[in-house]
């Protein structure tokens, strides 16, 4: 009876000496794993964005008809955005647990599935890093390609936002060619930015854009004053919309990324328990009673 029981221990003694030397072998990440789940999240993540701009639920746009756009295609855009991020993080998020080397198969389920997670929420930090590099580059090639145009250090403050005003603004049918209106629009485009705040325009700066506007386009008093106000007021209401839409679409990526480490956790547990062939826990399972 003694022996037996000694050689139970030995036996329980040597799998977990197995087990430990095993795990010791496999190291705890897998990098390799990792960054192919986080390339293949950004890749779908870069090729959904790139769908949802074709079809006008784009983030970001470089085009003056985004004024037109409605709150409600605003709000469109930031559930595609959820989606996109659901779907190209809970890929990269499968991918990286589904490939990780397999532990001894008496390794506790709850040790496996933290390490399946935590491969898939590592492969969505450096997709989200890598997406955000490739925006940012993209997004500043855009900006650089907008500005060339202008050689003048002067550059036109506000523009593309109220581009439209500074133009209604200094429009004039017959205007003598030597008259640069760079710095002009520049001024006017600040003066209507401050217009836009809560204590909007002063007296004097009212006056004083009525007189450059008389003077640059060499119509009367009344009608530089009717432009003024009616440029005011659409400089207002652009930035409205433009603040408005900054918070939607800012809510929308927050959400998007935090829901994308859940479903990268999510989908990572899954592709180790496809992976190792088991089962999902009892917690998850759904019972109607």
């Amino acid at each position: 009876m003694l022996a037996s029981s000694e050689a139970a221990r030995a036996v329980e003694l040597s799998e977990r000496t197995g087990t430990v030397a095993l795990e010791g072998a496999i190291p705890f990440l897998q990098w390799g794993t990792i960054i192919a789940g986080a390339l293949m999240a950004a890749a779908l993540s870069l090729v959904l964005i790139a769908f949802g701009s074709a079809i006008g639920l784009a983030v970001l746009s470089t085009s003056a008809t985004w004024r037109d756009v409605s709150p409600t295609l605003t709000v469109a855009s930031g559930i595609y955005l959820v989606l996109t991020a659901l779907a190209s993080f809970g890929l990269g998020g499968y991918v990286a647990g589904r490939l990780r080397e397999r532990w001894h198969p008496s390794a506790p389920s709850n040790v496996v599935e933290f390490r399946d997670g935590t491969h898939g929420v590592l492969g969505w930090a450096i997709a989200v890093v890598l997406s955000g590099l490739v925006i940012a580059a993209s997004v500043v090639g855009v900006a650089s390609e907008a500005v060339e145009p202008r050689t003048s250090s002067a550059a036109t403050t506000g523009e593309p936002l109220i581009a439209y005003e500074l133009d209604y603004l200094f429009r004039a049918e017959r205007r003598p060619p030597e008259i640069d209106l760079t710095y002009s629009r520049a001024e006017a485009g600040r003066i209507l930015l401050a217009a836009t705040g809560r204590q909007g325009i002063t007296a004097d700066d009212r006056a004083y854009l009525v007189r450059l506007v008389a003077s640059k386009t060499g119509i009367s008093p009344s009608d530089a004053e009717h432009r003024v106000d009616t440029a005011i007021t659409g400089a207002t209401t652009a930035v409205q919309k433009a603040r408005r839409s900054a918070v939607i679409l800012g809510f929308s990526t927050a959400a998007s990324l935090l829901l994308g480490a859940a479903a990268a956790w999510f989908a990572a547990s899954a592709g180790g328990r496809h992976r190792d062939d088991v089962a999902r826990p009892a917690s998850w399972r759904w019972s109607p009673f």
